[in-house]
């Protein structure tokens, strides 16, 4: 396996530099940390990762989680990840320092749990989903409730899921029936089952605490009806001690990748014993949900820039140790007089490992300038600046979901191709990569409910005003790379897709504003590709425009070859990805409604 799984450099690179950590650091409430704290935080967190996560990666594949006796068995290693990943705050970070936390900003908690993810992608997520669980009931619950749980969640004692998904409904949330009874002691007998719940039972945890989506009795239909609780594995009695509240876990499902994550399928009320608390409000469960949910996909997004990332490492180490082939002379035949080449000198490998690159980085960009955009939309100076991030945020969290998963399985695929035969083989690390990955499209919604979020909400938003903040920040970039000559040719490269983007948007608001919606979000995914590929060529040409200047005012961290190659990994993309927009803008300006048909049988 490869020594390298990620690279510390691009990442404080994006970090510190082209997305400006200290704009956050300057609010009020970060203000306890600097750079140099952070830097000792990222630095422990490789050293971690080095020793405790990295080596058991193929080890957690070739062992899965199982199901057995009623419970499901894990690796060894979670106990670690648990035990001291609590002991290191990597649960408590983002928390108040009342609560227990670090009050870390979003930007170095995502830069924190990224190198774990490329570490070892099957272990982050069980101390992932606790934080989650516990920062819905920190935001939402009672103070008692708080209490109770909060602190042994943090400390990595009690793990926490979310239960949302129920086997009849799927991504319907409004199809679900789990229900919830109002008992005499101001809690809920709860009676259902939930399915795909990550992280949902094990042998390491003293407790599980269910964040759980149900129907209270007489609640309306659909998602207006539907109330969130916490519904714990074990509840807790007066005098401190736990029993058990009738969850029983049905089973864990045998996964493509990730394997050595488990992923249950709980029974809540099997013997009507079961009781939930209320968090908030009745009927508001949903939206509680979603107030969490940028975070939720981000963290996906996150996860699949990491794999892209320790899959591009693999890759070019090996390109780089790999004999194949011989140079072709001036006339045109080998020169079987020297030795062989190593793959990288091929052209076409070269193009995948460029690919690799322009993908894996390109996404640690979007993730961090996501989670930048959540740290001020909660803690900016003023309530317009606030007002101003949130939208921003909101325009980009489906693609910082979606971009990631899928250009990643694109990006891991050229990995294993570059492997070739030994890529499919399991000695090497990339094809479990390419089945690690998988997942992350299907995650928190999957591409199509991304791309009909992006789309039919995030798109009109306020009358298109998250659009035109956006547009607008890349004019930014379009100006101030603008400065350096070998850049004006890219910045206005980019300029005219902006203008292709509005032409695009203006062909389908035309159907939106007849009430043609089917018309209007029939190539939503189409659009999402379209749209990702333009946002990431900004972070590119950001990127760029940041190197540039290094490069001209002398003033580098790095060397002169890391910044030159980040100008040419730009290059790189414009010429062979953004060039892919003009088509995509052909497709969803078509005619045709192929997809529409729905009157013939266009699949005999």
């Amino acid at each position: 396996m490869a020594e390298k799984y990620v690279d510390l450099q691009t990442l404080k690179f994006l970090l510190y530099k082209v997305h400006g950590l200290d704009e956050v650091l300057a609010t009020e409430y970060y203000s306890e940390h600097d750079q140099e704290s952070i830097d000792l935080l990222l630095n422990s967190i490789k050293d971690f990762s080095d020793k405790e996560l990295f080596p058991y990666i193929k080890e957690m594949d070739e062992q899965p989680a199982y199901f057995k006796d009623g419970g499901v068995v894990v690796h060894p290693q979670v106990e670690t990840m648990l035990r001291k990943g609590g002991e290191m705050g990597l649960i408590a970070a983002p928390f108040d320092f009342d609560e227990g936390g670090m009050q870390l900003p979003m930007m170095a908690f995502t830069a924190s749990n990224y190198i774990q993810e490329a570490a070892n992608n099957h272990l982050p997520g069980y101390t992932s989903l606790t934080f989650g669980s516990a920062e819905l009931i920190s935001h939402f619950a009672s103070q008692e409730l708080k209490d109770l749980y909060i602190p042994k969640m943090l400390s990595g004692e009690w793990c926490g899921t979310m239960c949302l998904t129920e086997p009849q409904a799927g991504s319907s949330l409004s199809d679900i029936t789990t229900s919830a009874t109002p008992t005499e002691n101001g809690t809920y007998k709860i009676k259902g089952q939930k399915i795909f719940i990550s992280g949902g039972d094990h042998q390491y945890s003293d407790n599980f605490v269910h964040l759980l989506l149900g129907r209270i009795e007489g609640a309306p239909a659909g998602t207006k009806g539907i109330s969130l609780f916490v519904v714990p594995q074990k509840r807790t009695k007066a005098d401190g001690s736990l029993e058990f509240n009738d969850v029983n876990t049905a089973g864990d499902f045998q996964k493509l990748g990730q394997k050595g994550y488990c992923t249950t399928h709980l029974m809540f009320g099997e013997g009507d014993d079961c009781e939930g608390w209320l968090v908030g409000e009745p009927n508001k469960g949903l939206k509680y949900m979603f107030l969490m949910m940028n975070g939720a996909r981000i963290a996906v997004g996150r996860g699949a820039s990491a794999i892209a990332m320790a899959a591009y490492q693999a890759s070019l180490e090996y390109a780089n140790e790999r004999p194949q082939g011989r140079p072709i002379d001036n006339t045109g035949n080998k020169n079987l007089d020297k030795e062989q080449s190593l793959i990288i000198e091929h052209p076409d490998v070269r193009r995948m490992l460029l690919l690799q690159k322009v993908v894996a980085e390109g996404s640690l960009s979007l993730i961090l300038l996501a989670s930048k955009y959540s740290d001020l939309s909660r803690e900016a100076a003023t309530e317009e600046e606030r007002n101003r991030n949130l939208l921003l945020l909101e325009i980009l969290t489906p693609l910082t979901k979606t971009y990631p998963a899928e250009m990643g399985m694109t990006s891991v695929s050229n990995g294993l191709q570059i492997l070739g035969g030994y890529g499919f083989c399991t000695e090497f690390i990339l094809q479990q990569y390419y089945r690690d990955i998988r997942i992350f499209s299907l995650y928190e919604g999957t591409t199509g409910i991304q791309s009909l979020d992006l789309l039919g909400r995030k798109v009109p938003m306020k009358g298109g005003q998250a659009v035109q903040l956006l547009a607008a920040e890349v004019m930014k970039t379009i100006e101030a790379a603008n400065e350096y000559d070998e850049l004006k040719p890219y910045a206005k490269k980019l300029g005219k897709k902006l203008e292709l983007t509005q032409e695009v948007l203006g062909f389908l608001s035309g159907f939106a504003m007849k009430g043609d919606f089917d018309r209007y979000l029939s190539d939503a995914t189409v659009f999402m590709e379209f749209f990702s590929k333009i946002v990431l060529a900004w972070l590119w040409l950001d990127m760029a425009r940041e190197a540039k200047k290094a490069l001209t005012t002398g003033e580098k961290t790095y060397t002169d070859e890391f910044y030159t190659n980040k100008v040419h990994a730009m290059q790189f993309y414009f010429k062979y990805e953004l060039t892919q927009a003009t088509g995509l803008a052909e497709v969803l300006m078509d005619g045709d409604t192929l997809t529409l048909a729905k009157d013939k049988d266009v699949f005999s």
